[in-house]
């Protein structure tokens, strides 16, 4: 039976009694009210079409639950995921595009199988390596990214997408006074709606109250207001030109798209390939891609700027015969003969100009489920898309852990991080089969499915079938969603992540750890939308700093203070304890990284008290001997013995001198030269060399 639940750890859920058949019943309905418009605004977030959110919220949620060892925990779309997903994918492809969408799916491949690949190997301990104040440092600039970029949907004009995320904010910013006042209103009614109902009842799913008054109001107003006409019916000259050069326009930014995604891979392969010529070709096809990347912004904020107006009665004030609209730019018309409207280019049509005056919904959504399909392989690509995939496996790892620990702190469950890894690359690696892009544990979900009383993974596998029942019957009512709605969502998920105190309680604990997290924030700000450079860095400065910390551990000559304990010299300001020893205490351990610190620190003691016999290392903080160490402590044994002065240890572990045994050490110092506790050996000592100075 032990075998069997380690194959399938959902076999714990049974038997189901009633009650907690009842009880999960209503925390995955729960959860999928909260879950249907969290996966739309989430996979806009990863530059997909929302239906891949709702695909994301169906097998993955399913595999993730019967795999895994928390029964709270709620897997599928989450923002942080799927900012890092739209990021590492971009450089090559352009968002909602079929080639975007394939490389989504296969970057949803490589994390699970690498999650999968650390369960297996019960390899969890690596995410140790994000220390606490680079995740925190991290998650606040990821949060900020990931709400401000939203901004642009809140307000209703274009995000110009660059490799710099600060300047496609600051472009969102200058277009704010071409913003849509009724796409604003949309947005600030969902954030006052969705408060309003959470502070009546916390069990009312205030997202989902959101989204169906929004959509109900969309569609009564008809707030996408969208026209079709024909470049006859454009009465202004001016006009007539920028409709030709919108139409250039949308060839260019095809163009352009297509060249910046291929000579992305050309300059990643020339790099690879190394060499002067070729590292040289590859700076001059990024400097070629930052050209591409400047005027597609350019042309999308001009595009968005151009305004136009629809007059009934031409200039003559005499209404058309057919009835047909005329177009002209708002400086030409008197405002008294438009319909008081102002239209913008939305796209071309079988030759017709589609025309908008209102906002931006969700539009179609596919009906139906998706389909099985192995993911498509970009090969060449893999090597690129490795660094980020790795960073999205821990972070995902990382998040779904601490979740799971949190809620478990609350239930008394015994989450294993092992199998945890192991369901989260399953749910991965099998909604890459069926059109999902990249999932983890989401924090906000797992809390609801905790509060409404979820006793086992079936309320997971409820809230997909709710999924489900959407896809087969419901799409058709989303159509008329604003984005903006959606963004709202998003913003206020992700901006509730941030968190100033950890940072100011690390700082005045570990002021060189709290300025490594610090300045993970601001390199994840700075080099985003690629926000995965900004927590390598974070990492890698961590690691830097504890090779420093172990190359270099605490070592000191220490004294008896007032109290007795004892101090150190320099730092106390005391009287050493003898002239005839010298006590150094040493608090690391002995291996080759830091064997050369050792000798030093003996040698600077014999100097500072040459006339001293004896030099007592105080090593209860050694943990570990290895052959460098061993080595290392014969070589300075045997200096000092050159001149007179012995070496001697006190507190060793018994592991560490069970090796130095082993190795003949002891033998060869005497069995005299290692004492059990400092205090043996202080008063030896002092009792050797007739008193201690007080």
């Amino acid at each position: 039976m032990g075998f069997l639940n380690a194959i399938f750890p959902f076999l714990r859920w049974f038997p189901l009694t009633g009650s907690t058949l009842r009880a999960d019943f209503v925390a995955g309905i729960t959860v999928a009210l909260v879950l249907v418009p969290q996966s739309m605004a989430y996979a806009q977030l990863a530059g997909l079409p929302v239906v891949y959110g709702l695909y994301a919220s169906f097998i993955p949620v399913i595999v993730a639950s019967m795999w895994g060892s928390s029964n709270q925990l709620h897997t599928g779309p989450v923002a942080m995921l799927s900012l890092m997903s739209a990021a590492a994918v971009m450089p090559f492809a352009t968002p909602a595009t079929a080639e975007f969408i394939q490389l989504s799916i296969m970057l949803a491949l490589m994390v699970g199988i690498l999650r999968f690949s650390l369960g297996v190997f019960k390899l969890g301990a690596i995410v140790n390596l994000l220390s606490s104040p680079v995740i925190v440092g991290f998650t606040n600039a990821a949060a900020l990214i990931i709400g401000l970029s939203q901004l642009s949907k809140v307000i209703g004009v274009p995000f110009p997408r660059s490799d710099s995320y600060l300047w496609d904010l600051w472009g969102v910013v200058i277009q704010v006074p071409e913003l849509h006042w009724m796409t604003l209103a949309f947005s600030l009614g969902a954030w006052i709606l969705i408060e309003l109902v959470r502070r009546v009842s916390r069990k009312v799913p205030a997202v989902l109250v959101a989204v169906v008054v929004a959509t109900l109001v969309s569609a009564m107003i008809g707030f996408e207001e969208k026209i079709t006409v024909t470049s006859e019916q454009i009465q202004d000259e001016q006009l007539e030109k920028n409709l030709a050069r919108y139409k250039q326009q949308i060839d260019r930014i095809t163009e352009l798209t297509g060249l910046v995604a291929a000579d992305s891979q050309r300059a990643k392969q020339l790099a690879d390939q190394g060499g002067l010529e070729n590292i040289q070709a590859a700076e001059m096809l990024r400097a070629q891609i930052a050209t591409y990347k400047y005027e597609l912004r350019q042309l999308k904020a001009e595009r968005n700027a151009q305004q136009i107006v629809i007059n009934k009665e031409g200039l003559s004030g005499v209404p058309q015969a057919d009835g047909s609209l005329l177009l002209y730019r708002p400086a030409t018309v008197a405002n008294e003969v438009t319909d008081g409207k102002t239209w913008r280019f939305s796209g071309i049509d079988q030759e017709r100009i589609v025309l908008s005056a209102g906002g931006s919904v969700v539009g179609n959504i596919p009906k139906g489920l998706p389909s099985f399909e192995a993911p498509e392989m970009r090969w060449d690509l893999l090597l690129a898309l490795l660094p980020a995939a790795l960073v999205m496996a821990l972070i995902g790892f990382m998040e779904a852990t601490s979740i799971s620990k949190a809620i478990a702190a609350t239930t008394g469950e015994r989450v294993d991080t092992s199998k945890e890894l192991v369901g989260q690359g399953l749910a991965n690696i099998a909604g890459s089969f069926f059109g999902s892009y990249t999932v983890s544990g989401s924090f906000s979900r797992s809390a609801v499915a905790a509060k409404t009383g979820a006793k086992t993974g079936m309320f997971a596998i409820i809230s997909a079938i709710a999924v489900v029942l959407v896809l087969l019957f419901f799409t058709e009512y989303l159509y008329h969603l604003p984005q903006a709605v959606l963004a709202i969502i998003v913003m206020m998920a992700v901006f509730s992540l941030i968190r100033i105190k950890p940072l100011v309680h690390a700082w005045k604990f570990d002021r060189i750890g709290a300025s490594i997290g610090v300045i993970t924030f601001f390199a994840t700000l700075l080099m985003a939308p690629a926000i995965a450079n900004g927590i390598l860095l974070g990492v890698a400065l961590t690691i830097f700093y504890y090779l420093i910390s172990v190359m270099r551990p605490r070592a000191e000559v220490v004294s008896r203070k007032m109290d007795g304990t004892l101090g150190g010299i320099r730092a106390h300001k005391l009287q050493p304890i003898s002239d005839q020893f010298v006590p150094v205490r040493f608090d690391g351990s002995l291996t080759f990284i830091n064997v050369a610190y050792f000798e030093d620190m003996i040698l600077e003691a014999h100097a500072d008290f040459p006339q001293a016999k004896t030099i007592l290392v105080i090593g209860s903080g050694i943990n570990e001997v290895d052959a460098s160490g061993d080595e290392k402590i014969r070589e300075v044994a045997e200096s000092l013995r050159d001149v007179g002065v012995r070496l001697v240890f006190s507190g060793l572990k018994h592991q560490v001198k069970q090796s130095l045994a082993k190795s003949g050490l002891v033998e060869e110092l005497g069995k005299d030269a290692f004492f059990s506790d400092k205090e043996t050996a202080l008063i030896e000592l002092c009792k050797q060399y007739q008193g201690c100075k007080e």
